[in-house]
């Protein structure tokens, strides 16, 4: 019968060793590895059989997570390897066979600077209360951002951080702040309960992972409006699409409070995009909302539609929308005009901006 522990960490080697961002097994195909955004199979590796990828799914979990695999056909777990790398891996069924897909988070975490990321997002980290969203589809690299701006505040306040996250990815040490990471399954039911229990324990910053419900989004506006600086993400495309999201998720005789909480809380949304550069590298590209009077505005009036020319014609408060960012790449050389207008939700416009 085949090691498949050893199997799983030569794959794991692997990863490390090419920089990979994701590891993906799937029965009928050799493993592949995602490098700069773009899949890559193992060719020297074999054709992934049935029994090979339930094998290396179940040398991954637990006995507990076994259980909960057998009873929902998938399960969300972090995986640490030999101290050398930590993965956040979901194993699933499709078409009877098990798949798994392992995201590999580095041990390091990234500044704002090191991850290429405009400077105003300092601010962000230093409100003693407030809301703040990043946002964007799945694998843009939300985590790794909020995890920049935890960092920040640990090395910057002495303040008490807990991070309720599913599952735990970036390991935080704690330097000036407590910081309590809670594992959504292994240290609270849910992140709506954590999150209510959050107010007995103390905080100053909490960090929601994601953002699934209506439940947890009103917990957490309300912490925010009750003296809590709150970070979380949320799987929306830009800054407007995110209130509206947040908003239309409550019942329609609860959405005028939910808007005024909003309207009085929310101090920024960051919408980003990992794009290709021309070396085959990935930098974010992003749309920052710097909620000012005019924005707290259009929320309370229901004239969120506006929002967008407020973005685009606040840059000298820092403000930036996804297409100006799409642009200056461009223009210093760092991504093509194809890829920003691959990225773009308005390719006319990037070309404008361009001036071509």
């Amino acid at each position: 019968m085949p090691d498949y522990n050893q199997k799983l960490s030569q794959l794991l080697e692997i990863v490390v060793d090419e920089g990979a961002s994701d590891l993906h097994i799937s029965v009928g195909r050799p493993p592949t590895l995602r490098v700069s955004g773009r899949l890559t199979p193992l060719v020297k590796h074999e054709v992934l059989s049935k029994e090979d990828a339930e094998g290396l799914g179940m040398s991954l979990l637990t006995e507990d997570q076994r259980e909960t695999f057998k009873e929902y056909k998938e399960v969300d777990l972090s995986y640490v390897y030999k101290d050398k790398a930590r993965f956040r891996v979901n194993v699933y069924c499709q078409s009877g066979f098990v798949s798994i897909a392992l995201r590999f988070v580095p041990a390091k975490i990234r500044t704002i600077e090191e991850l290429g990321m405009p400077p105003i997002l300092h601010r962000f980290t230093t409100p003693s209360q407030g809301f703040f969203v990043i946002v964007g589809p799945s694998g843009q690299g939300k985590s790794t951002t909020l995890a920049a701006l935890i960092d920040e505040i640990n090395h910057t306040r002495q303040d008490h951080i807990i991070t309720i996250e599913d599952p735990i990815e970036y390991i935080f040490t704690p330097d000036r702040c407590i910081i309590d990471q809670r594992e959504v399954g292994r240290d609270t039911k849910s992140f709506s309960s954590a999150l209510r229990s959050s107010f007995r324990q103390d905080p100053n910053v909490l960090m929601v992972g994601e953002m699934r419900d209506a439940e947890t989004m009103a917990t957490a506006i309300s912490a925010a409006e009750t003296g809590h600086l709150v970070f979380a993400t949320l799987h929306t495309n830009n800054a407007a699409q995110t209130i509206h999201r947040i908003i239309d998720s409550f019942p329609a005789e609860q959405q005028n409070q939910i808007r005024s909480q909003l309207s009085l809380s929310l101090i920024g949304v960051v919408s980003q995009r990992l794009v290709p550069t021309m070396e085959g590298e990935l930098l974010p590209a992003c749309e920052i909302m710097i909620v000012n009077s005019a924005i707290r505005n259009l929320i309370r009036d229901k004239k969120i539609h506006e929002i967008d020319l407020v973005i685009e014609t606040s840059s000298d408060q820092g403000m930036l929308t996804l297409n100006r960012s799409l642009a200056n790449l461009v223009k210093d050389g760092v991504i093509s005009l194809e890829t920003a207008e691959t990225y773009s939700l308005n390719a006319g416009e990037v070309r404008s901006l361009v001036g071509k």
